[in-house]
């Protein structure tokens, strides 16, 4: 599994993810079609381009789903029970089409399960940015992981 297990994670661990991700415009069509979410600043040019952006944005719920999706391959990939949470979930920067997405990651606490002796409780802080190095989404995530397995130990 390429995931990584509770035990290889430390606090104040930080890792670039080396995955990146262009945002097509059918990304954010489709994305907001499927969610039921008709905000012109998604859908309608003509309306984006009189608002202070100029154009049309990307949805917010989108990014966030392609920070957390970007970190799955070096981080949670088979190694996690669960997503517990979200947390200050903060859009400072637009997404516009045509932006690639990078992702850091920075482990923020870490504890032993209290009821499961094979898992543990990882907060995390990912950090989404375009191509220009500018922050787009910030989020903490509380994660389940597993425990390596006694036969890989």
């Amino acid at each position: 599994m390429p995931g990584r297990y509770f035990e290889d994670l430390e606090v104040g661990l930080r890792m670039r993810h080396t995955l990146g991700r262009t945002v097509t415009e059918m990304d954010n069509t489709l994305f907001s079609s499927l969610t039921m979410n008709p905000q012109p600043l998604h859908l309608n040019e003509d309306f984006a381009a009189r608002t202070q952006f100029g154009q049309r944005i990307v949805n917010g719920i989108f990014t966030l789903g392609l920070v957390v999706g970007l970190t799955v391959g070096e981080l949670t990939d088979g190694t996690i029970v669960a997503n517990l949470g979200y947390e200050r979930v903060v859009h400072p920067n637009p997404v516009f089409h045509g932006d690639t997405i990078y992702v850091e990651s920075e482990v923020l606490e870490k504890r032993e399960s209290r009821s499961k002796p094979d898992r543990g409780i990882v907060k995390l802080r990912h950090i989404g940015k375009n191509q220009d190095g500018t922050t787009i989404c910030e989020v903490e995530r509380t994660v389940m992981f597993l425990k390596r397995p006694l036969e890989a130990k």
